[in-house]
């Protein structure tokens, strides 16, 4: 009897979930779970279900007791493979999507997830084959030929990753998000005109999976020394103490400990809920913002007395918004310091690898008009990037007229 009655709670949840109607689906399958607390069907729902809702530890617990009871169903290993992939966990998801494909072969779902784990992982040419295969199963879906896109471009095929990218605008049909990213990555590749901004939907995806392993990417191979640059000149020519810090893109917080020294109070910003997480884990930051910077700017008025961007700006075009909100954000004579990538004669260029670059006359003009006052300009590698120096510059600014200042650098 038990049984039965679970079996229809089970497909009146799983209609419902079809429908939509997330918070009628949990309340069904928590009553299943309330009958057998490890029917596998009810856990593998709810995994899909905390992953609608971006809370992936969550769903590695419910997809991880579904497996328990059925390790060799292919819909739990799919679905256990693609929670560890959005929890950053991208070897031991290569491993399960593979399992799920040994055993159901023409899953699309889980091709595209397979090659987009191993894409994230640094292996486009890996991830080429699956991504072509699911193009194939699925023709008609934008979100394969994106991936495909994405790789291609990653393995420097410009001609396949153009030719992927229209095919994914051509299916977004009315996803504006899905429309939004084929764009997006079509005007990197040199086809159309760059828009002001990066989608979010694009960065908060691609900081969210890259959380767990960011600071080790950065710091090890890639050389990352931008957030002490920036707080040693911020150092030199102001040297704050005491002061409510804003820290814009925060990330796993590697800029707030660099900030840390200057701050009464230190905030933090970042678009990605999974960068926010692992920020929170050090202890450095008073309360932590999961927002668009642009957005939440002006909404603190005077609030501040440091604002900075460090390796932030460069997923924006046109930077007249975020200085201005910069400057609302200020208290009088506060000070904005950021970094920008390096660019000359057009106000900003998107560039293949999908950030922006600035020109750094066109920047210090637009801070003016925001109502800065320009403390120091110097120029930075940012980081390296397949095997080359990113040139950047850094700004501090002063809100209003300049006061006295220790000389530059």
């Amino acid at each position: 009897m038990a049984a039965r009655k679970a079996g229809e709670l089970l497909r009146e949840g799983a209609a419902r979930h079809g429908r939509g109607e997330l918070a009628a689906a949990e309340a069904l399958y928590r009553q299943v779970l309330a009958l057998d607390p490890g029917e596998p069907n009810a856990h593998n729902l709810m995994g899909v279900l905390a992953r609608q809702r971006g809370a992936p530890e969550q769903a590695l617990r419910h997809t991880e007791r579904a497996l328990a009871r059925s390790p060799e169903a292919p819909v739990f290993l799919a679905n256990h493979g693609a929670a560890l992939a959005e929890a950053g966990r991208l070897a031991e998801a290569v491993a399960h999507l593979r399992a799920a494909l040994a055993r159901r072969p023409e899953d699309a779902v889980s091709l595209r997830n397979l090659g987009q784990a191993l894409c994230a992982l640094g292996d486009a040419r890996a991830a080429a084959a699956p991504l072509e295969q699911a193009v194939r199963l699925d023709p008609g879906g934008a979100a394969p030929w994106l991936a495909l896109a994405h790789a291609r471009r990653e393995l420097g095929e410009a001609a396949a990753a153009l030719a992927a990218a229209r095919a994914a605008l051509a299916r977004a049909g009315g996803d504006a998000a899905l429309a939004g990213q084929a764009r997006f990555l079509l005007a990197a590749l040199g086809e159309g005109a760059a828009p002001d901004r990066a989608p979010a939907e694009y960065v908060r995806d691609l900081f969210d999976q890259f959380a767990p392993r960011f600071e080790a990417e950065l710091t090890e191979r890639l050389a990352y020394r931008t957030p002490e640059a920036l707080a040693a000149l911020v150092e030199a020519v102001a040297a704050p103490r005491g002061v409510v810090v804003l820290d814009l893109g925060c990330g796993t917080g590697l800029s707030g400990t660099a900030l840390a020294p200057f701050a009464a109070r230190l905030e933090g910003l970042d678009l990605s809920p999974r960068m926010l997480a692992e920020a929170g884990k050090r202890g450095l930051y008073a309360a932590l913002h999961a927002a668009d910077l642009v957005e939440f700017l002006p909404s603190r008025p005077g609030a501040y007395g440091l604002v900075a961007a460090v390796d932030v700006l460069n997923y924006l075009g046109d930077l007249a918004p975020a200085l201005a909100g910069m400057a609302q954000a200020l208290a009088p004579g506060g000070l904005a310091a950021f970094s920008v990538e390096a660019g000359a004669g057009a106000p900003f260029a998107l560039g293949e690898g999908m950030r922006y670059r600035h020109d750094p006359v066109h920047v210090a003009g637009l801070a003016a008009a925001a109502g800065f006052t320009e403390l120091a300009r110097q120029e930075a590698v940012l980081r390296q990037e397949k095997g080359r120096p990113v040139a950047g510059v850094l700004f501090v600014l002063r809100r209003g007229a300049a006061g006295p200042t220790s000389p530059p650098p």
